[in-house]
């Protein structure tokens, strides 16, 4: 690293902040970053660490190591917004002596008003913050806004090869929220649906596979996952049902989120009524919820709430995708509730 800017040889930043809403933005653009400044000793080795957690030692060691030999590494920091002052200023104390094979990416996923991202005190005040904005490693993005989701449609449009007739373009655009996950899963069904209906799939967009408001109509986005039904069809053991639920969302990081927090209440739930302590259902449900609790028993209930546990540790740990969690969990759950009903 340079002593006068921190940046390496090849000009790579020192650490990175991208403050943006939404979340697949910002895994696009550390990839691109990553992309642009590939590793010299290969692969980036990558570390993913989540500011609803207290920094774990690991942490410490892979931000302020210094050293002439071992894998360049990536630490990405998710909803680094909500770690405390105290931990920002241990930070902010390492981040003065960038190390060479360390690139941190801290995601500050704050929505933004009047233009303006809405950074925590404790944060916008750090010397980190400031030199980081004079060096220009800042990325800033306020997310999809209604005026912003057809140039983000047209783009990404370009990039899948897919070409909208006028009123097809307008109706989808209309269609869609600002998100741009939700409008990528839109696209990847418009995708599929060409290759469907087109005459011939081979030669890329063209006059013949234009994508048609009767086909954006087919695909019409439905709105945000029902995370309630999304467990009742889990309950019942209908994995059809819980990916079409699932195939709704917008969001896969605050669905699954959202998701562990319900069925970690939901088990628990179950795991007492089993044990015969007193809880308070609904009467609508309480008698297809003491049969499930008596089916599944102390070792299927267990076996839940370890597939919970650990679809967290996957995520957290970077081992997996959000949305690859989100499939393996339903999967897992819906197999083991519906074998339970079975019995």
């Amino acid at each position: 690293m340079s002593p006068q800017n921190g940046t390496d040889r090849n000009g790579r930043p020192g650490f990175s902040f991208l403050v943006c809403p939404d979340s697949r933005l910002l895994r696009t653009h550390l990839a691109e970053q990553l992309a642009v400044f590939s590793s010299a000793g290969g692969p980036w080795e990558r570390h993913v660490y989540w500011g609803d957690e207290e920094p774990p030692p690991r942490f410490w060691e892979q931000l302020s190591l210094q050293g002439l030999f071992g894998a360049s590494r990536v630490l990405l920091v998710r909803q680094a917004q909500l770690w405390p002052a105290a931990v920002w200023k241990k930070i902010s104390q390492a981040l003065a002596r960038p190390s060479a094979q360390c690139w941190p990416f801290f995601c500050l996923e704050v929505n933004w008003e009047k233009g303006q991202p809405k950074i925590p005190a404790h944060i916008a005040k750090l010397r980190c913050l400031a030199f980081a904005d004079q060096q220009g490693w800042i990325w800033r993005h306020e997310g999809l806004t209604e005026r912003g989701v057809k140039r983000h449609v047209q783009q990404r449009a370009r990039d899948l090869e897919l070409n909208f007739e006028a009123d097809a373009l307008e109706q989808f655009c209309a269609s869609v929220p600002p998100d741009a996950q939700a409008i990528e899963n839109e696209l990847q069904k418009l995708s599929l649906l060409r290759g469907i209906h087109g005459p011939d799939n081979a030669g890329g967009a063209g006059a013949d596979d234009r994508i048609t408001a009767a086909m954006t109509a087919t695909a019409a986005w439905s709105p945000e996952c029902n995370v309630f039904a999304c467990i009742r069809h889990m309950e019942a053991g209908n994995l059809a049902a819980v990916w079409k639920e699932l195939c709704r969302s917008r969001d896969s990081d605050s669905l699954l989120f959202s998701l562990l927090a319900l069925l970690a209440r939901e088990l628990r739930l179950l795991w007492q009524t089993q044990a015969g302590e007193k809880v308070r259902l609904h009467p609508s449900e309480a008698g297809l919820k003491k049969q499930l609790a008596l089916r599944l028993g102390p070792r299927g209930l267990a076996e839940g709430m370890a597939a919970v546990a650990d679809a967290e540790w996957q995520v957290k740990s970077g081992r997996r995708t959000p949305e690859q969690t989100l499939d393996f969990l339903a999967a897992r759950l819906t197999v083991l509730f519906g074998q339970a009903a079975s019995r």
